[in-house]
């Protein structure tokens, strides 16, 4: 271990910690105004993503759409690129 290490250390840790309050304030904000079942249909559909595809939780993103009498369910899924 280096003499410096301990400051990458804190860098990651920093790192994950804004990671995982990025994904609790994006299931928040897709819980408000909409159906109770829109939180747990993201949590199902990125685990049927990820069966085929390696993607993060900020990459799935379910709304729900007022298109006058009618409502539409808006999933937007942000694919990574290839290499």
């Amino acid at each position: 271990m280096g003499m410096f290490d301990f400051l990458t250390a804190k860098k990651q840790t920093a790192n994950l910690a804004k990671d995982r309050l990025r994904i609790i304030v994006a299931h928040e904000r897709a819980g408000r105004g909409g159906p109770e079942y829109l939180p747990m249909l993201q949590r199902e559909l990125l685990e049927v993503i990820r069966k085929y595809v390696n993607v993060d939780a900020e990459s799935v993103k379910v709304d729900l759409i007022g298109d006058g009498d009618n409502k539409v369910l808006d999933i937007s899924v942000a694919l990574p690129e290839r290499t």
